[in-house]
Order: structure tokens, then sequence, then C-alpha cells
């Protein structure tokens, strides 16, 4: 059985969305971020990604991390990209030319726009948004970000999926990393083609699953 290692809360999100698409039975491993514990070392401690017992499975420290058997994965999309692989289904590759197509632009959004949109998110998870420096650090972001959504809303004028003709891998890692960008609806309603699609992908029940986990968890 796949082991997935991580709260909702984090990026381990997109690894239970996918298994949950795949319809793969998984046990969750509740593993939390260590800046959110007083003292990670603590006895008394959760697990968290300090905690000796998790850093057994990755010496970063960091979540999500999976088990597959014998197999230990790191790196959410990663992860997702080989489930897909693994297990086959709509969600991955059709032929050679779709599995490179949805590599690329799995890469694409973590160095093109993820960067962008979670400086977004930690301005906002500080409550700095409406200081003068967050102001600037949010406007910044969002001009960087308005080229990423410009070059996704063309690719969906195709079929109004990321790659192919169906919702794949592409759309869940992609849709998980738009989605830390949603406060900005203005770029949203620029993009109207983008909008559209990150709604679709957010109503599957699969999401919904796994967003309703996310919410149930202690912010």
């Amino acid at each position: 059985m796949l082991t997935i290692y991580g709260v909702y809360r984090s990026r381990a999100s997109r690894n239970y969305w996918m298994a949950l698409e795949l319809g793969l039975p998984f046990q969750s491993v509740p593993v939390i971020q260590a800046r959110r514990v007083a003292d990670p070392l603590a006895a008394d401690a959760p697990l968290n990604t300090q905690s000796p017992a998790f850093l057994a499975v990755n010496p970063m420290g960091l979540i999500p991390s999976v088990k597959d058997g014998d197999l230990v994965l790191n790196e959410s999309l990663a992860i997702n990209l080989y489930l897909a692989r693994k297990h086959g289904g709509p969600l991955a590759g059709a032929n050679l030319a779709e599995e490179g197509e949805i590599t690329s632009w799995t890469f694409w959004g973590a160095t093109e726009v993820e960067p962008h949109a979670v400086r977004i998110v930690l301005t906002y998870d500080a409550g700095t948004e409406n200081t003068e420096e967050g102001k600037t650090v949010v406007a910044m972001a969002r001009r960087s970000l308005r080229k990423a959504f410009g070059v996704l809303e063309k690719q969906l004028e195709k079929s109004g999926q990321v790659v192919g003709d169906r919702f794949t891998v592409a759309d869940l890692n992609l849709a998980e990393i738009f989605r830390y960008a949603q406060s900005q609806t203005e770029l949203f309603d620029e993009h109207p083609r983008v909008k559209t699609w990150l709604a679709a992908c957010q109503s599957r029940p699969a999401f919904k699953t796994m967003f309703e986990a996310r919410l149930a968890e202690p912010a």
C-alpha cells in the first residue's frame, strides 16, 4: 500500500489528490511542519519534519514523501508523475510525446509559476499584504505571474486542458500550483480560460475530498 507522509495543509495535498483520482488505497502519516511546533525535538512533540523517525524517510526534512513498497520518493510533483506512469489510465500520458509534454508543463509550473505564487501566499499568511512592503512583494509577484497566466491561457485555447483533450496529471500539478495565486482575482479575470480551467479542476470529486480533509486540519 502507498504511504503518504505529510499533512493535507502542505504540498502533500497534491499527492493525496492524485491518490484519490487514481482510486489508490493509501496510508496517511500526518507529519507536520517543524515550524508549527514549539519544540520539534521534545519527547511529546507530534511527528514533524525534524523528528528522527521522519528524517529516516527524508533526510532533507521536507514533506511530502511517499513509500511505495521498498521505493521512497520525495518532491510532490515528481511523486505524481511517478504515480501516473505506474498506474496509467487517462491521467497518464497516452504516448511518449504526451509524457514529454506532461513533464515539461510540470517543470514549467515549478520554476516559472510556483516561486512567485508562494511569495503571495507567504505574504498573506504573515498578514502583511496591506503594508507597504507587502503590497510591493505582491505587486512584483503578480507582475511576474501575468506572463505565465498568458502562456497557460493560450495553451487552454486548444481543448481546455493542458495536455491532450482530457484531465491529466499535468492539470492536477498545475492546478495545485495556480491555487496559490487565487487571492489575485484580477489575474484570473484577465485570463478567463485559466479561471474556468481551475474551477473545473477544483470541482472534481477527488479534489473536493482532499480539500475537505485539508480544511479539517488545524490551520
